[in-house]
């Protein structure tokens, strides 16, 4: 698995070696919304950075999912359809949303490392 980036809306993202990006939501977006019992995928379209591309429902509240880049939605994943819980089980995992082309290829490495997210979510809970 490659280095994850993240977004200050608690997405992350993986570059795949085809060139496209998979894009879940956190650990920790995943625990501020508790239990899962609804996510509306995006269509396969073009969207553009900072869009909601997808909904996640929870017992607690609904969110959306916003397209970190500019690009192309290629894919979704099916299994949140019938079993949204799996964002909980495996949010890192099994728990992604959707695969998309960046219109940028470098585009992803430009968003947060590892370290950084950690430091905003530390400044998030101080807050």
């Amino acid at each position: 698995m490659s280095e994850l980036r993240f977004t200050e809306d608690h997405e992350w993202l993986r570059a795949e070696a085809d060139g496209s990006v998979t894009v879940g939501i956190t650990a920790f977006a995943q625990n501020a919304l508790g239990d899962v019992v609804f996510v509306q995928l995006p269509e396969l379209q073009f969207y553009e950075k900072g869009a909601e591309a997808a909904t996640v429902e929870s017992v607690k509240a609904a969110s959306g999912v916003y397209m970190p880049l500019d690009g192309e939605v290629l894919e979704v994943n099916p299994a949140l359809d019938s079993s949204p819980e799996v964002v909980n089980e495996d949010p890192l995992g099994e728990g992604w949303f959707f695969r998309f082309k960046p219109a940028h290829a470098n585009a992803v490495s430009q968003l947060l490392d590892q370290d950084a997210y950690d430091r905003l979510i530390k400044a998030n809970a101080q807050a």
